[in-house]
């Protein structure tokens, strides 16, 4: 039992350990672990596969809206849908295919098919630190824009949910790594709760429980020291105008936007005492160092369907032809934005030689926003690897579009001082590297 006094250690810096459940032994953890819902949104064909090596066995397939049927379901095929999620959460309660660790870090080892390994802890984070508004200073921060227009269909999955499960990342700044990787270091010393290879090839997992007061203390001793404002101020020269970053949101920025939605509206509803407790004040997310040798940014790229080609190039040149736009069939040197595109006719580079932002994303996107207001026929998808941008942008009525990586190292800097970066800016990771679905958390 963690004491009171330590408690509050932990809600300075945002974080809760009550409570976190796991599949028990006898479950089958390849087929109950499954990718975050928002890959492979234009593939439903790998859900299909997934679909059928799961079969009727438990799994986290089914208590997820896999993010490409959101588009190809009519309403009431999604609430069809989401009522069989509730079902099978209350189903596993019932069942007792779940069970409960109190008072525990999850210290997550994750190993990429290339053989990289990238460490993380699971834990809850506190809602009524994390603000999704623009210009937020909040301890939890967005690192792109939220689309207040996608939470509507993720808040009617979660409002009577009585499971989550995460595929949230937080990021922390830790270069001195003193937080995670002294953990990872003696991972053997703990008792190991799962260890398995992933499904459709993508690597395998492990986790072990932490759940010694000492050893929790230590961890939340390192974040104190990271969210110390005057250590704040001094690593990113800053002044006192800017409040604390300790977490930023590398993955699934919208449902952790989501849980806060739905904890607002919750807590209209609620005693005073019960606001600090309340199991919905809280989001399951695991958190990774930025500089974790195993955490890799990747581009998000682009394909647009149902596109006039010579139409979308032409208002490309009108939008930006103030800032030096052009087409080239060749890649040229510039100092400006280079951005490669494929159609099923041909491939060239979209370029802007005096681009208004710093990234070739937010050029980039700033064009397809407009674009796509215009044309409200054309679609857009956020895609990973080239390999997926060629296929689907050589398709007829198609379009593909390269985009560059980021550093990651300029992030936390970047969000400190410009605030969140364009929509889709970076993956940690291609879709097979994402977190997949194992623990989860009551929020009822």
């Amino acid at each position: 039992m963690i004491s009171n006094t330590f408690n509050e250690t932990l809600k300075k810096i945002g974080i809760n350990i009550s409570s976190v459940l796991l599949p028990r032994k006898n479950i089958n953890m390849q087929k109950w672990a499954v990718v975050a819902c928002d890959q492979y949104t234009s593939e439903p064909e790998y859900w299909k596969e997934v679909e059928d090596f799961v079969g009727e066995s438990p799994s986290t397939l089914r208590l997820i809206f896999p993010e490409a049927y959101l588009e190809t379901e009519n309403d009431e095929e999604k609430r069809k849908r989401i009522t069989n999620i509730n079902n099978y959460m209350n189903t596993y309660l019932e069942n007792d295919i779940l069970q409960e660790l109190r008072d525990t870090v999850i210290l997550i080892e994750r190993t990429f098919q290339n053989g990289a390994r990238r460490y993380g802890i699971v834990l809850a984070v506190d809602l009524e630190k994390y603000d999704y508004s623009k210009g937020s200073q909040s301890l939890i921060r967005a690192t792109e824009g939220t689309i207040i227009d996608r939470l509507p269909p993720r808040i009617k999955i979660r409002e009577n949910a009585a499971l989550e499960l995460p595929h949230i990342m937080l990021l922390i700044d830790d270069r001195e790594k003193t937080v995670i990787e002294p953990l990872a270091k003696k991972a053997d010393s703990y008792k190991q709760l799962y260890s398995f290879e992933l499904m459709k090839n993508s690597g395998s997992i492990k986790g072990w429980e932490i759940s010694e007061e000492e050893e929790i203390g230590n961890i939340a001793t390192s974040l104190l020291k990271l969210s110390d404002p005057e250590n704040f101020r001094n690593r990113y020269n800053v002044d006192d105008n800017y409040d604390v970053l300790l977490f930023a949101v590398g993955d699934g920025n919208h449902s952790l936007a989501t849980a806060k939605a739905c904890w607002e509206n919750i807590k209209k509803t609620l005693a005073p005492h019960e606001l600090e407790t309340h199991p919905a004040r809280f989001a399951l997310v695991e958190i990774v160092n930025l500089h974790d040798e195993g955490l890799v940014f990747e581009p998000i790229h682009r394909v647009v369907f149902n596109v006039d080609e010579k139409n979308l190039l032409d208002e490309f040149l009108a939008f930006y032809k103030e800032k030096g736009a052009g087409i080239t069939a060749h890649k040229t040197e510039t100092r400006g934005h280079t951005i490669k595109f494929v159609s099923s006719s041909k491939t060239g580079y979209l370029v802007v030689e005096n681009p208004e932002v710093n990234l070739d994303v937010g050029t980039l996107q700033n064009f397809l926003d407009y674009y796509i207001a215009k044309n409200p026929d054309t679609g857009i998808d956020y895609v990973h690897g080239e390999n997926v941008v060629e296929r689907l942008g050589k398709q007829p009525g198609n379009m593909g579009f390269f985009l560059s990586p980021m550093n990651k190292n300029e992030l936390f800097r970047t969000v400190i001082l410009d605030g969140a970066l364009p929509r889709k800016t970076f993956s940690m990771g291609e879709a097979q590297d994402k977190r997949f679905y194992i623990e989860a958390r009551k929020i009822r």
